[in-house]
């Protein structure tokens, strides 16, 4: 039999034995069956670069349902979200609102956005838990406070974001009684209180009706229930009192009791308010161990 491969002429009938007969016809079929295997094998091969094509895509297809933050732009990753009303967190749980199967996470931050270079040295080494009240305005009643929270790393991790209401004038650098303003600056938050029994603060918490908040606010709302719940602020505030203690190390004249409170819909004194729930969340987040402090002020200022 010749090579395969090699073109061969076909034998007569009347030349040819039976026995050889029947081998030219096996050697003419396997020639044949070659030729249609090639053709088959080709077409295989065709096939399965189609399945893997749509397989491809499939596979694609599964990334993008699985994981729709990939398609998301960086602005859109890196922007706060405020929750007007977010609900009271588990005890230890961190700081934030649920996320939906479709939220993007939020990414880690080498410093606080909002914040220059001055504030963000006034956060002490040891802190690891930040509440920002960034005002709209020098002269607005209205901002936003956000948590944020430093890992190991150094790196910041925002949290719930809220809308809050500070003083009826705005901020001031240097507060003075009665002045109607917030006081701008960085300090430390180490004391709790309120009217309501503690909701489940890892901090300090006293408990009395010298919280009780009577008469109306400067819009005519009732003042009632603003001091169900309390964070003392510390400043002109003496840390690791009671938030009603009246001593007040810079003087009289520079005011005191500034707290976080819950917000009863209008401009505060110089405290800055928070919906109820969002107070309950708040209490439940700060950590004494993790040092918390409040960076306050309006929105230009803090970025200075």
């Amino acid at each position: 039999m010749a090579p395969h491969g090699e073109a061969q002429s076909p034998p007569t009938r009347s030349r040819m034995s039976p026995r050889h007969a029947r081998s030219a016809a096996e050697s003419r079929a396997m020639r044949r069956d070659r030729r249609r295997g090639w053709r088959v094998t080709r077409a295989g091969w065709g096939s399965f670069a189609l399945v893997a094509m749509v397989a491809g895509v499939g596979v694609a297809h599964d990334v993008v349902v699985r994981h729709p933050q990939r398609s998301a732009s960086a602005a859109q990753r890196a922007a706060p979200v405020v929750r007007p009303g977010a609900r009271p967190l588990a005890m230890g749980a961190p700081p934030g609102p649920l996320r939906g199967l479709g939220d993007a996470p939020r990414p880690a931050a080498a410093a606080i956005p909002g914040l220059g270079p001055d504030f963000a040295a006034r956060i002490p080494a040891a802190t690891t838990q930040v509440v920002l009240a960034s005002g709209q305005g020098p002269d607005a009643s209205t901002g936003t406070v956000t948590l944020w929270s430093r890992d190991a790393a150094g790196r910041w991790h925002a949290g719930a974001a809220w809308p809050a209401h500070n003083a009826l004038r705005g901020w001031t650098s240097v507060h003075h009684l009665d002045d109607l303003r917030s006081p701008i600056g960085v300090f430390g938050l180490t004391d709790t209180g309120g009217l309501d029994p503690d909701p489940g603060t890892r901090m300090p918490y006293t408990r009395s009706t010298a919280f009780t908040a009577i008469g109306t606010g400067f819009e005519g709302e009732p003042l009632a229930g603003a001091f169900d719940y309390v964070v003392a602020i510390n400043y002109n505030h003496v840390a690791g009192s009671s938030p009603l203690d009246q001593r007040r190390p810079l003087g009289a004249d520079r005011g005191g009791g500034i707290w976080l409170h819950v917000d009863h819909g209008g401009p505060t004194h110089g405290c800055v308010s928070l919906a109820r729930a969002d107070m309950v969340a708040l209490l439940r987040w700060l950590d004494p161990a993790a040092h918390p402090v409040i960076v306050m002020g309006d929105a230009p200022d803090l970025a200075r």
